[in-house]
C-alpha cells in the first residue's frame, strides 16, 4: 500500500472512531443528564453537575482531536474526494444533521477510495515480473488541442505511471497547444524522428486523444513519419468532425472569433507555443475540416491494418476508442457541457465528439458502461483523476499496450 493511500485509511479510522465514539459518549452523557434531572434534583443536580459538566468538556476535546487529525488527514491525502465534496464538507460542517450527513459521505467515498487503489495495488503487485506493457517500441502519448504537456498538469492523469508500472517506456508529443493539422503533424513528426535517433527505438507506438489523432494521421500521411510509426491507437477523435462547431462557427460573429483567437494566442505564446493558431485548430475540428483533410490523407475506408494495403499506414497497426456520456451532469467540467449540443446536432457522443466521428482503422472499441455515468472525452484521459464505477481508465490503458505487446510492437 502506497503512503498515501495508508494515511487515507487512517484518517477513515480516525473519523469513523470519532463517529461512533460521538453517538455512545452523546447517549451516555444525555442519560446522565436525564438521571439528574428526574432523581431527587436539588441534591443530585447539586453534587452531580460538577463531575458530568467536567465529563462534556472532556468528550468535546478528545473528540474534536480525533475528528480533525481525520478530517485533516482525508482532506490532504484523498484525490477522490473532490472539490465539491470538500466544499460540502465545509459549507455543512456548522449545521446540525448535515454535518453528520456529509461526514457519513466523506466516509463513504475515501473508504470506496482506499478499497479501490488497494486492490490496484495488489494486482500491480502480482504482475510486475510480467511487465505486461514492455513493448518492443516505446509508448508516444499525444494530447489533444487546447492543452499542453507540463509536469505541473499532466495531461493524462495517472495513466503514465500506471504503464510505467507494469513495463512501458513513455515519451510524450511536446506539440504546440493549438494549431492546424498541418503544423501539429510537422511538430510531431519531428519529435519521433528525434526520439528514434536519440534512443536507437527504431519506432513509436503512438496513443494520440482527441485532435492529436487526426495529427498523427496527417504526420504519417504526409510528413514522413510513417517508417517511425508501429501503431496508431486513437482515442476519441472526431475524424469525420464536430457537427456543433461547424454551427458554432456560423452564429458566432467574426469579431468575437477575432477577439477570443487574440486572447488565446496570447496566453499559448506565454506559456511556451511558439506559433498558436487558435482558429486554424478550430476550423480542422469541424465536420467541414475533417472532410478537407480525409479527402488528402485518406479515411478509415482505406485501412484493414494489413501489412499488403499500399500507401503511408501499409504494416502500421491502426486502432480507435470512443466513448459515451450518460448526461452533462455526470460528466465534469470543462468537456461535457457542450454534451446537449452536440447530441442535437451529432446523437451520442462523449460532451464533445459523436459516435459516428469515432471510427477509424482496422479495430473500434466502443465504451458504454453500465449505469447512468457514461465516460466523457476527458475522463478518457483520466483529466479529473477520478475513479469512474464500472471503467478503470488506467487499466484500460495497461490493456491497449499490453496487446500491442503481445502482437510483437
Amino acid at each position: 500500500m502506497t503512503g498515501r493511500i495508508a494515511a487515507c485509511r487512517f484518517g477513515v479510522i480516525m473519523l469513523r472512531i470519532f463517529w461512533w465514539t460521538t453517538l455512545i459518549a452523546t447517549a451516555a452523557l444525555a442519560a446522565s443528564l436525564i438521571t439528574m434531572l428526574t432523581s431527587d434534583w436539588p441534591a443530585t443536580w447539586a453534587n452531580g453537575w460538577p463531575g458530568w459538566a467536567i465529563a462534556v468538556a472532556i468528550t468535546i476535546i478528545v473528540e474534536s482531536i480525533i475528528f480533525w487529525i481525520g478530517i485533516i488527514t482525508v482532506y490532504i491525502t484523498s484525490v477522490q474526494l473532490g472539490i465539491k465534496i470538500r466544499v460540502i464538507g465545509v459549507l455543512c460542517g456548522w449545521i446540525p444533521i448535515a454535518n453528520l450527513i456529509a461526514l457519513r459521505l466523506i466516509i463513504r467515498t475515501v473508504s470506496e477510495e482506499v478499497r479501490f487503489e488497494s486492490a490496484k495495488e495488489r494486482l500491480d503487485r502480482s504482475r510486475a515480473a510480467a511487465r505486461i506493457c514492455a513493448t518492443r517500441y516505446p509508448v508516444l502519448l499525444v494530447h489533444g488541442v487546447f492543452f499542453r504537456d507540463t509536469k505541473a498538469l499532466n495531461y493524462w492523469g495517472r495513466i503514465p505511471a500506471e504503464l510505467q508500472r507494469n513495463g512501458a517506456v513513455i515519451y510524450y508529443g511536446n506539440h504546440q497547444s493549438a494549431a492546424s493539422v498541418p503544423d501539429a503533424a510537422r511538430e510531431l513528426t519531428d519529435r519521433i524522428r528525434q526520439i528514434v535517433q536519440t534512443t536507437g527505438c527504431g519506432k513509436v507506438n503512438v496513443i494520440a486523444h482527441s485532435k492529436g489523432g487526426l495529427d498523427m494521421r496527417y504526420a504519417i500521411a504526409r510528413c514522413g513519419a510513417a517508417p517511425y510509426v508501429a501503431s496508431l491507437t486513437t482515442i476519441n477523435t472526431p475524424h469525420r468532425g464536430c457537427g456543433f462547431a461547424d454551427y458554432l462557427l456560423e452564429k458566432i460573429p467574426l469579431a468575437t472569433q477575432k477577439q477570443v483567437e487574440s486572447a488565446y494566442n496570447a496566453a499559448a505564446s506565454h506559456l511556451g507555443d511558439k506559433q498558436p493558431d487558435f482558429m486554424a485548430a478550430v476550423h480542422d475540428l469541424t465536420q467541414a475540416g475533417c472532410a478537407r483533410l480525409n479527402a488528402e490523407i485518406g479515411d478509415s475506408n482505406e485501412l484493414s491494418g494489413s501489412a499488403s494495403i499500399a500507401g503511408p499506414f501499409a504494416g502500421i497497426v491502426c486502432q480507435s476508442v470512443g466513448s459515451k456520456l450518460a448526461h452533462a451532469t455526470t460528466g465534469k467540467f470543462p468537456l461535457n457541457f457542450t454534451y446537449p449540443l452536440v447530441k442535437w446536432f451529432d446523437g451520442p457522443n462523449d460532451g464533445l465528439v459523436a459516435q459516428p466521428s469515432f471510427p477509424w482503422g482496422e479495430h473500434f472499441t466502443w465504451l458504454e458502461p453500465n449505469g447512468t455515468r457514461g465516460i466523457s472525452h476527458a475522463d478518457m484521459i483520466d483529466l479529473n483523476r477520478e475513479n469512474i464505477p464500472g471503467f478503470d481508465v488506467r487499466e484500460f490503458y495497461v490493456q491497449i499496450v499490453a496487446a500491442l505487446k503481445q502482437r510483437g510492437l
